[in-house]
């Protein structure tokens, strides 16, 4: 059986990408990565509990310190009731390229040659990092490093497609999680919720 690492946040997109790995019958171990971002308990919560049962339990493992003393609101959550949150305030410098990095360390360490991501192309204001042409060239880079290839599935689809993919594989969608601006409950109102939202109205999965 094929087996790869799905880095997993409990999210819209990775989850599906995970059922879908299940649903192809390859051994996916998903890991999470607590990098200091406020919402992580809930992302630790929602991602042991969205994943397929076909799977391993997810790691865990804590980048946080690079990451700190950030100003992003991602890492030092905002008062939405009298603070205003801008696109701009939400980037991350380079932390897609360390997700990457990190867990192509952890894949090779423990023997697995392939790498799944569940990244979209990412139209956010500054999510340079998680466009379709950034995740292609760090192909080409890492091609040249060592054996690890990463796998991004939806690098080209909208989040409209991946919700309908989710809906025909049984994600509990409702259950997952990936708002930028609050630890608790979604905003509704940061781009990943705003983005979410237009998806499942177009998709009439709302």
């Amino acid at each position: 059986m094929k087996k790869v690492l799905l880095l997993a946040s409990g999210g819209l997109d990775s989850t599906t990408v995970g059922y879908q790995l299940a649903a192809a019958g390859v051994e996916v171990t998903p890991i999470f990565f607590d990098y200091g971002q406020h919402c992580v308990e809930i992302e630790w919560e929602r991602v042991n509990e969205v994943l397929s049962p076909n799977m391993e339990r997810p790691e865990r493992f804590n980048i946080s310190d690079i990451f700190r003393s950030s100003q992003s609101r991602l890492i030092r959550e905002a008062d939405l009731w009298t603070e205003e949150v801008k696109d701009d305030d939400l980037y991350i410098p380079y932390r897609t390229m360390l997700f990457f990095a990190t867990a192509a360390a952890r894949a090779q360490t423990v023997g697995v040659l392939d790498v799944y991501t569940g990244f979209i192309n990412s139209n956010h204001a500054k999510e340079i990092d998680c466009s379709a042409a950034f995740m292609n060239g760090l192909d080409e880079l890492t091609s040249s490093v060592g054996p690890v290839r990463f796998h991004s599935p939806f690098r080209y689809w909208s989040k409209a497609e991946v919700a309908v993919a989710a809906a025909e594989l049984g994600v509990p969608i409702g259950r997952t999680y990936s708002c930028q601006a609050a630890a608790q409950f979604p905003c509704g109102a940061c781009p990943n919720c705003v983005e979410r939202l237009n998806a499942l109205k177009e998709t009439k999965l709302i």
